[in-house]
């Protein structure tokens, strides 16, 4: 057993998740304490143990999403946040967790982890950089190797039926390289699968105008039919200072993932203090605020938890159907 899943299992209590006695200690699995997952579970952790009285929670530094969905899945942690196509895999259990499905219900949506296909102004006006499939035939950085950027990428170009190995000149580089494998002529273009705003892309552009390339409306489509858990997104203008116009995307959406054996009164109580407490998670995620609404529910890749459907609910807000417990996702 890990290190992360020891600690997890000495913060929950010992009885089993959905039991008549609910662990009154939760363990929340997020990241690496330099990434956003660890602050943002840490918020988390500090508005329970503030609203919920009997209840604490505890933050648990993790290699995150992957390691998450296994630890939820072993009830070694009882909140999971990852990103959604880790979510999705483990729930129809392809991709990483083939052959071993993993079952889980949002207990809440947080913010999308935005597709980023990045180059340079100048660059885009010798070439024209005007839809995706336009990098076919160029220098194109994937993400580090065996990073989630690159697994991401990759299935951006299965759905395109496009080859990381033989369409582009693949490198591998990861955030800090790519932006000066950009500066230094030796790539055209390279991906960034983060939140919008992400510091090393504000840091690129201080130095040369920046150029986002459009995932295009067929392309869009074609990935979204492909892999589900990618979804359609707009990056706004002037979220980054040198592009002024909207970019249209893809993005895949964080989540907080939970057992579907936590009880529907457990999840109502969490949803409910969480989502009514959201400032408190926004002050450590500024950039990832607007997103922290009901209306980012549409973008679960799995069904949400029925305490959560309660709450919503509640609230005015109409889950879709297939979002409902029960419909398989």
């Amino acid at each position: 057993m890990t290190c992360a899943a020891v600690c997890a299992t000495a913060c929950s209590s010992s009885g089993p998740p959905g039991s008549d006695d609910e662990p009154n200690r939760l363990s929340i699995a997020t990241g690496t304490t330099s990434g956003i997952y660890y602050p943002v579970g840490g918020a988390m952790s500090e508005i329970i143990n503030g609203e919920i009285d009997g209840l604490s929670a505890s933050v648990e530094a993790t290699g995150a999403s992957v390691e998450n969905m296994r630890l939820l899945g072993r009830g070694d942690s009882d909140l999971a946040i990852a990103q959604g196509d880790v979510v999705y895999q483990a729930y129809h259990a392809n991709g990483e967790f083939t052959g071993d499905a993993i079952e889980s219900q949002s207990l809440m949506v947080l913010y999308p982890n935005v597709y980023h296909a990045v180059s340079l102004a100048s660059v885009h006006a010798d070439i024209g950089l005007d839809c995706f499939g336009d990098i076919a035939g160029h220098r194109f950085s994937v993400g580090a190797a065996g990073s989630g950027n690159e697994l991401a990428t990759n299935l951006v170009f299965d759905a395109l039926d496009l080859s990381p190995e033989s369409d582009i000149t693949r490198e591998q580089y990861a955030y800090a390289d790519t932006a000066r494998a950009l500066l230094e002529g030796e790539i055209e273009a390279g991906s960034w699968v983060v939140g919008e705003e992400h510091a090393s892309l504000s840091e690129l552009e201080a130095t040369s105008p920046i150029h986002l390339i459009p995932v295009c409306d067929d392309e869009r489509e074609q990935v979204t039919r492909r892999h589900p858990f990618y979804r359609t997104h707009t990056i706004r203008a002037g979220t980054y200072a040198t592009v002024e116009h909207d970019v249209l995307t893809i993005a895949l959406w964080n989540v907080v993932a939970v057992s579907p054996e936590m009880s529907e009164e457990r999840g109502y109580e969490l949803a409910k203090t969480l989502y009514e407490n959201v400032d408190a998670i926004s002050q450590v995620y500024d950039s990832g605020a607007r997103y922290l609404t009901l209306a980012s529910l549409r973008n679960s890749p799995v069904p949400l938890h029925p305490g959560l459907v309660r709450y919503a609910e509640e609230q005015g807000f109409t889950v879709p159907e297939e979002l409902k417990p029960g419909t398989g996702g």
